[in-house]
C-alpha cells in the first residue's frame, strides 16, 4: 500500500476487516509491542520500530476512531496537546489560527470543556487536535461516523481544505460514496488483504465494489473474497 505525497488515499472494508488495526499500526498505538512483520516506511524511513513520539515528530498525525477527546478538559486544552511536541512558538499560534479558520464553531467554544460539545463539533476539535501537530500525512479513523448527512458533507469539505495545504490523508471510511468522491486512490481490504486497488473513478465504476460498498447499505463481502479466492481476481 502506498500513499503519495499531498494525495488522499482511502481504504475501503467490512467491519473487521482490519481498517483501524492498519492506521493503529503505522501510527504505533497498537496494543502489542510492535508488528509481528512487515514494514512500514515514511518519507524513506523506517517507523515500524519507532515509538508513537516519534511518529509524530516525523509528521504523522491521527485522528481515532471515536475521536478520542479529552472530555474534562477544554477545547482550547486539547487543542494545545496537540502541539505538545512542538517548540515552535509562532509556528503553534500560527496553525491555532488555521484550526479556527477550518472550525469557526471551536473559537466560540474554546474555553467549554469538550464533553458538552455536538458530536460533530467533538469530531472537529479531534481533526484540529491532529492537525496542531502540523502533520505532512493525516490518518482518518472513520470521520463521518455517527454524523449526521449534512455534518458528513461539511467534514468532507474541511477534508478536502485540508488536503489543499498541501497534506497527504490516509482515509478510512465505512462511507464509500464519500470517500472515493474526496479521494484520488483507493484499496479495498478483506480480512487484512488487499483484493483490489485503482483509482477512485475504477474502484467506483468497479462491479464488485457498486454491489459491497456502493448500494443502499454497506454489506458483509465474504461472498466476495471467496470468489476473490477462487478466481485469483475480482472480475
Amino acid at each position: 500500500m502506498e500513499v503519495k505525497e499531498k494525495s488522499i488515499v482511502c481504504v475501503l472494508g467490512a467491519n473487521g476487516a482490519g481498517k483501524t488495526t492498519l492506521l493503529r499500526t503505522i501510527a504505533r498505538l497498537l496494543d502489542d509491542d510492535q508488528p509481528r512483520k512487515g514494514t512500514i516506511e515514511f518519507s524513506g524511513v523506517r517507523i515500524e520500530r519507532k515509538t508513537p513520539q516519534e511518529i509524530v515528530r516525523l509528521g504523522i498525525s491521527l485522528v481515532p476512531e471515536g475521536r478520542e477527546i479529552f472530555p474534562e478538559l477544554t477545547v482550547s486544552e486539547n487543542l494545545k496537546l496537540g502541539a505538545y511536541l512542538r517548540h515552535d512558538r509562532q509556528g503553534v499560534r500560527e496553525d491555532w489560527q488555521k484550526v479556527i479558520d477550518h472550525f469557526p464553531i471551536l473559537g466560540k467554544r474554546s474555553e467549554q470543556r469538550a464533553e458538552t460539545l455536538s458530536g460533530g463539533e467533538q469530531q472537529m476539535l479531534a481533526i484540529g487536535r491532529s492537525l496542531m501537530a502540523r502533520p505532512k500525512l493525516l490518518l482518518l479513523d472513520e470521520p463521518s461516523l455517527g454524523l449526521a448527512p449534512l455534518l458528513v458533507e461539511e467534514i468532507f469539505r474541511i477534508i478536502k481544505d485540508i488536503h489543499a495545504e498541501g497534506r497527504a490523508l490516509l482515509l478510512v471510511e465505512q462511507n464509500a460514496h464519500m470517500a472515493l468522491d474526496a479521494a484520488h486512490y483507493g484499496y479495498v481490504i478483506e480480512n487484512g488483504r488487499i483484493v483490489l486497488s485503482g483509482s477512485s473513478q475504477d474502484l467506483a465504476e468497479n462491479e464488485d465494489v457498486k454491489e459491497f460498498y456502493l448500494g443502499m447499505k454497506v454489506k458483509t463481502s465474504v461472498k466476495g473474497y471467496r470468489r476473490y479466492k477462487k478466481k485469483k481476481k475480482w472480475r
